[in-house]
């Protein structure tokens, strides 16, 4: 799912105070409710601002939201911690009906659901409307053996991230280090009370590094597996960490293993002909551009792409004919020259 940065939907700061997020909120909701805006964008961005001030309205609400760090964006991947993917609470009326947190309860999100599944009983104003009868058990109930009970049903233990790579670090197959936010359940208690492990979150919040080693041969999209680096329980059993490769750089682009990459070069070479040294990742090398080179035109390398399981991937070197700045007068003369002999 998609982690929600609920300062940035009411634009205010991380350390702002109550009273400049009810502002925020009221102007906010005064712009986007549905009764003065009837778009279907401005439906989905009141849900937001009414999620957004349900959690940083609530003193305990935001002090898990904090817990999770400030390093996260808007739309990255967030994986709950286990034990909060789906939260069952029961009618306090008659037969043991349940109902399910884990698909966005209320009108809020999944991310929401996720992370306050166990707090929804202390929901404000209009979000609680049907949900008042929900008997959520006493602390007493609480108890370990009752989270032990919970727990035994298989949590999904592992975790799941995008790992950017760029062609040189794919190019040398070694090994990366990666830091991220370990985000995991208190196993010592349920969150909401004083608690010397999560100050009372439920939630543990550490970063964490690892080292990554990228197979020969890899793919966009493929997926690499760390044994025993997911989230664990309290039984002790752990998770697997997945990286789902993702190829970014600013200099190669990426046609599996072939790479293309643009040679900057000006209109008298492109008219005459030239030959230009260039870095790649095998080395510089010397390349001839031969005379009445297009610009978006591309030469082909060959085995000088990335790695295969056997050989190396083409890189494309594409022209890219550009006008040099602050040309002297003579030279823009003599332009104005060769354009009366065309």
């Amino acid at each position: 799912m998609k982690y929600k940065d609920y300062y940035e939907i009411l634009g205010v700061s991380r350390d702002a105070d109550a009273s400049a997020i009810k502002s925020a909120y009221r102007k906010l909701a005064r712009k986007y409710h549905p009764d003065v805006n009837k778009t279907k964008e401005a439906e989905e961005k009141f849900k937001d601002i009414n999620e957004a001030y349900e959690v940083l309205s609530d003193k305990n609400k935001r002090q898990r939201y904090d817990s999770l760090g400030s390093n996260w964006q808007g739309g990255a991947d967030w994986t709950p911690p286990p034990g909060f993917e789906n939260f069952n609470f029961n009618f306090n009326q008659g037969s043991a009906q349940t109902f399910n947190f884990g698909g966005g309860a209320g009108g809020f999100s999944d991310f929401f659901s996720s992370l306050f599944g166990d707090m929804m009983g202390e929901m404000s104003g209009a979000q609680t409307q049907g949900f008042s009868n929900f008997d959520f058990g006493s602390s007493q109930k609480n108890t370990r053996a009752g989270r032990a009970q919970r727990q035994d049903k298989q949590e999904n233990l592992d975790i799941t991230k995008t790992l950017n790579v760029t062609a040189k670090e794919v190019f040398e197959g070694k090994s990366i280090s990666v830091t991220f936010t370990d985000i995991e359940k208190c196993h010592e208690c349920s969150g909401g009370g004083y608690c010397s492990h999560c100050g009372g979150t439920g939630i543990l919040s550490t970063p964490k590094t690892v080292k990554v080693k990228l197979p020969k041969g890899i793919e966009e999209g493929k997926k690499i597996r760390l044994k025993g680096e997911g989230k664990s329980d309290s039984y002790g059993r752990k998770g697997d960490l997945y990286f789902i490769v993702h190829f970014k750089d600013s200099e190669y682009e990426f046609d599996g293993a072939n790479l293309t990459k643009d040679i900057e070069i000006t209109p008298p070479d492109a008219v005459l002909g030239c030959t230009k040294y260039i870095n790649t990742l095998h080395g510089k090398i010397n390349i001839k551009i031969p005379a009445g080179v297009s610009s978006g035109q591309s030469l082909r390398l060959k085995q000088l792409g990335l790695p295969l399981s056997s050989g190396f991937g083409d890189l494309n070197a594409r022209i890219k004919i550009v006008i040099p700045k602050n040309q002297s007068k003579e030279i823009v003369d003599l332009y104005k020259k060769i354009q009366t002999l065309q």
